[in-house]
This record gives C-alpha cells, sequence and structure tokens, in this order.
C-alpha cells in the first residue's frame, strides 16, 4: 500500500510537470499565430542604420530568388495623429498597394468606417482598434492628420509649424489583432505618402518577403543570409518578436523547475517508505546472507526497488499527463472565465511537444538514480 502511494505521488507530480508544459506550449502557438496575422514569414532589414538604401530594387531581386512568392518594402515609423477628438502618438507604416501579396491582414479588419473614393486630399489609413476608440474615429468623423518631425533642413524658431510635415488621413477600416503591442498604437498608410512626410525616395525600414508555398521560412532565410551578406539582418516571425516568445520560454522552463520540487517531495516518500521496508525485511535480507548472497547483491535490491517505483510512476504520470493534454487540446473541456464574446480563446490552449516529454523523462531518470543512491547509502547503515 505504501509503495503505491509512493508511485502515485510521483506519478501527479510528474502528470502535473507535463500538463502545464502543454498548456505553455499552447499559449505560445496562440501568440504566434495572432502575429503572424500581421507580420511577414521574412523580414529584411539594414545591419547598420535606419533605411535600406534602394529598398526598391532589393525587393525586385529578393522576389526573383528561389522559394520567394512575393516582397514589398515597407517604411515604418513613429509619429502624432491628431484627429477631432484628440491626439495620439502612433506607429505608422507605409506599406505599397500590392502589400496583401505580402501580408494579407483580411482577417485583422475589424469595422469599415469610410472610403476615399475620389478623395485626393485624404490619404486611406487602416488604424488599429486603440487608436480607433481612442481618437473616436467612425463613420462620422474618420478624419485626422498625421504630422512627423522634418527629417531633413533647416528649422525656423520663428516658425515651429515648420519644423513638422503633415499629411491628411480618412481612416478607410479598423484593425484587431488581440495584441496589445499592435492594438495600442499602429496605422498602415500608402508607402508613397510615408516617403513623402519622411523625405524618403526609395528608401524603406524594411523588405518583407512571403515564402512560397512548401519553401520553409526558416530554411529560406538561412539561403538569404548566406545571399545578402553581413550588411543586411533577416529575421523570420519568431525572430521578429524575440523579447516576447523569450518571456513566453523563461515562464515556462521557470515554472518547470519549480515543478521539479514537488517531483522531489515526492522521492523523498519514496525514500521513507524504502526506510521502512528495509527495517522490515531485515530477517529475510538476513535468509538471503545465509545462502550465500553477499551484502552488496542484499542491498542492490532495495535501489532496484527504489529506481522501479520512481520509473513506474514517471511512466504512468507521462502516460497521464498526455491523455489529460490530448483531451483538452481536442475536446476544450477546461474553458477560461469571462465573455466568450470578448475572448480570443474560450478554453484553455494545449499542444503536447515531444521535447517536453524527453525532458521530464530525464528528470525522472535522474530522480531514481538520486534515489537509488540514497537507498544504498542508508540500507549500508541499517
Amino acid at each position: 500500500m505504501i509503495s503505491a502511494i509512493s508511485v502515485a505521488g510521483v506519478a501527479v507530480a510528474t502528470a502535473a510537470i507535463v500538463v502545464v508544459l502543454s498548456v505553455f506550449n499552447g499559449f505560445t502557438d496562440i501568440a504566434r499565430n495572432q502575429f503572424s496575422v500581421i507580420d511577414p514569414d521574412i523580414m529584411v532589414t539594414a545591419a547598420t542604420g535606419r533605411a535600406i538604401a534602394d529598398a526598391d530594387s532589393l525587393a525586385e531581386a529578393l522576389e526573383t530568388l528561389p522559394g520567394v512568392e512575393a516582397a514589398a518594402p515597407t517604411l515604418t515609423e513613429r509619429g502624432l495623429l491628431v484627429a477631432r477628438e484628440g491626439q495620439a502618438a502612433v506607429v505608422f507604416k507605409g506599406v505599397p498597394d500590392d502589400y496583401s501579396r505580402v501580408v494579407d491582414a483580411t482577417n485583422a479588419v475589424q469595422a469599415v468606417i469610410a472610403t476615399h473614393d475620389g478623395d485626393t486630399i485624404h490619404r486611406p489609413a487602416q488604424v488599429a482598434v486603440g487608436v480607433a476608440m481612442h481618437l473616436a474615429l467612425r463613420p462620422a468623423t474618420p478624419f485626422a492628420e498625421l504630422y512627423v518631425p522634418r527629417r531633413i533642413g533647416r528649422i525656423n524658431p520663428a516658425n515651429p509649424a515648420g519644423a513638422f510635415f503633415s499629411q491628411p488621413l480618412v481612416a478607410e477600416s479598423v484593425l484587431a489583432v488581440n495584441q496589445t503591442d499592435f492594438d495600442a498604437d499602429h496605422i498602415y498608410i500608402p508607402l508613397d505618402a510615408a516617403r513623402t512626410l519622411l523625405q524618403y525616395d526609395r528608401e524603406a525600414t524594411a523588405v518583407e518577403l512571403r515564402a512560397a508555398a512548401g519553401t520553409s521560412p526558416e530554411t529560406l532565410a538561412g539561403n538569404l543570409r548566406d545571399a545578402l551578406g553581413p550588411e543586411y539582418t533577416v529575421a523570420t516571425q519568431a525572430q521578429q518578436h524575440a523579447e516576447a516568445f523569450r518571456m513566453i520560454s523563461v515562464e515556462k522552463w521557470v515554472t518547470f523547475a519549480m515543478l521539479i520540487f514537488i517531483l522531489v517531495i515526492a522521492a523523498f516518500n519514496i525514500i521513507s517508505t524504502l526506510s521502512l521496508l528495509v527495517i522490515e525485511k531485515r530477517d529475510n535480507m538476513a535468509t538471503l546472507r545465509f545462502l550465500g548472497a553477499s551484502r552488496r547483491r542484499a542491498r542492490a535490491i532495495f535501489m532496484w526497488m527504489g529506481a522501479a517505483i520512481t520509473i513506474a510512476g514517471g511512466v504512468a504520470g507521462c502516460l497521464l499527463g498526455v491523455a489529460l493534454s490530448l483531451a483538452q487540446q481536442y475536446g476544450h473541456f477546461i474553458r477560461l472565465n469571462g465573455d466568450p464574446s470578448k475572448l480570443a480563446v474560450t478554453s484553455y490552449p494545449v499542444r503536447v511537444e515531444a521535447g517536453d516529454l524527453l525532458a521530464v523523462a530525464a528528470i525522472v531518470v535522474a530522480m531514481a538514480l538520486i534515489t537509488s543512491l540514497i537507498t544504498r547509502i542508508f540500507t549500508r547503515k541499517i
């Protein structure tokens, strides 16, 4: 009975580790999928300096490479968006007319505000939901003006307004991807309007690419690094948000380390169980000694039993954890609290990963070895 309880303790701790790691994998997938709505497969930027000198030519050259389906220059900068209801600091991104070939953000469009047909003064803009709400951009008031500091030229202190360029905009649609960094302050405007504001001609801050069907973005990124050399930085989607994914990874493995302590406590339970067993079986060990068994062989019995309890609990825990994770992954039984209409995800996301199972198995094996060594020490004394 005591041995069965020890096995159950290891199994529960191991299952908890597998489930928690799988949930972290699920949240990582959600973050990656939401970023992918607005992010290109690959982004090429200048290794030094702010802008790529002749981004248009670079985009045309990259589009001819094998594995590249489409390429487009983009220009990202900060500015001040002023509307009738107020003003807000924004990150504006200038994109070409055919930008949908690289990134199709149709699924991110939450509402259509206005059209700019026949309007030659106001340029079209797509605004993030946070900007639209803060500035009250709606069908009745879709107009705003984007201001940026003058990048080139001298500034006249007597005319402060001359230190800025401005571009009238009309908010065509509202975008939302359930990512605070984007939804709070981003807007899209035409590339030529962004270049006019920033006094650029053919420059851009990045060239964005879409990988062709059947081409791995990671493989394509490696090929581009070899072809472009050290003058350019090539980043996949995960590398474009390295900090966010690094934070999730750190949280995952810190939690993993904390859960290991629960497994250690379960291992101490095994040691106490074996202590009682050794005391109870002293007469049996004496019998084995009279039959010719050495002390080392007698102690090995308990060492192997400690390892067997740990391994049995670990295997049972892995199977239980995988079963629970798969049940949640496909059945969505455990749901998140809150209004489902306002949640991007209604149930806990889960994804079982083989690497996590190998890490858990390694910990269980290590615990089995440690348990066996400790058992060997106290059986020698008893």
